[in-house]
């Protein structure tokens, strides 16, 4: 478990660690990143109380580091992804396990089940779970057991991870999908299960989810930069609506401009991408937010376009290979 200026979520997900029904040796391995909210402090005292919870000092902050950071330091053959706003449910490890030896996968996982407790959250939770949301990938809406591109977290032969080099710590997201690539093109299987569904807790911000989006929008767009081959159309709808949207706006303007001008305002047409947009945000809201109550519907409206333009405008910028400089100068 990859930890970093995690306070709030820390204490339950470990506890869920220790709460689970596997029968084998089970050692808990936090990767602490520096921290300066309390984090540290939380997960010396929790070391302290329980000796299987281990930590280690990750200097350099970052996921992947902080993950093989972990891989290096198990001592078992079964590598269990964990997040720190995630909370497995009991029978997590035993199932996975048991996934493991049926199928011979080198990995495998589940849904992430996003719940949130205020009406924002609830409101965040349920695009995330929305086809109209994150783009309806299996592991975020469920599916069909079988093999997949990529899935939530992950339960890792260890040998699997060690045979492709652990994951690229030079991608700061997305380094899930790109183990997962890599997994794949060596011949080997990764393995979505719906048994497996992790309760994730959403950002409590606004300010906090468009920062995570426009991170994992940039370094998805590095990513289909770099593998041009394994990305699907997914991936590309958001940052075009983005484009057609502001270019639709400018054009509408330059029609108001034409109008104040004297002359026939055909650039006008260009409000009707926007309008488009609009039309399509409250449709979703009427689908699939009704009956939740108000203030989730009400934040829906304003979280789904969040999502999908700091997600889009990210993913351009990712795709134009500004991701290095953009990173170093947020620390995303």
């Amino acid at each position: 478990m990859p930890v970093l200026n995690d306070a709030t979520h820390v204490h339950a997900a470990v506890e869920s660690i220790l709460s689970q029904d596997y029968a084998g040796p089970v050692e808990v391995l936090i990767a602490l990143g520096p921290s300066i909210d309390g984090t540290a402090e939380l997960v010396a005292d929790l070391a302290a109380l329980n000796e299987h919870v281990h930590v280690l000092e990750n200097e350099v902050g970052s996921t992947p580091a902080g993950l093989n950071i972990g891989i290096r330091a198990a001592r078992y053959p079964v590598v269990v992804r964990v997040d720190s706003h995630s909370m497995l449910p009991a029978d997590y490890a035993r199932v996975a396990v048991e996934v493991l030896e049926r199928t011979g996968a080198d990995n495998v996982g589940g849904i992430m089940d996003a719940r949130g407790e205020t009406p924002f959250e609830r409101a965040v939770a349920l695009a995330y779970t929305t086809k109209v949301g994150l783009g309806g990938s299996a592991f975020h809406v469920g599916g069909e057991e079988g093999p997949a591109e990529t899935v939530y977290l992950g339960v890792f032969r260890r040998d699997a991870l060690e045979r492709v080099g652990l994951f690229d710590e030079s991608i700061k997201r997305g380094q899930d999908w790109e183990l997962n690539r890599r997994l794949r093109e060596t011949g080997g299987t990764v393995w979505f299960t719906p048994r497996l569904a992790v309760t994730y807790r959403p950002r409590s911000t606004l300010n906090r989810l468009a920062r995570q989006m426009f991170s994992t929008g940039l370094w998805r767009g590095e990513l289909a930069r770099r593998f041009p081959a394994s990305n699907g159309i997914r991936y590309f709808i958001p940052p075009l609506m983005v484009l057609g949207v502001v270019v639709g706006t400018l054009l509408g303007i330059g029609g108001i401009v034409q109008a104040a001008l004297g002359q026939a305002p055909w650039l006008l047409i260009g409000f009707a991408v926007p309008l488009v947009y609009a039309v399509f945000v409250a449709v979703a809201t009427l689908v699939y937010a009704r009956g939740r109550g108000g203030a989730t519907a009400g934040w829906f409206l304003v979280v789904l376009p969040c999502i999908h333009v700091s997600w889009g405008v990210g993913f351009v910028l990712g795709y134009l290979a500004l991701t290095s400089n953009i990173a170093k100068h947020t620390g995303r």
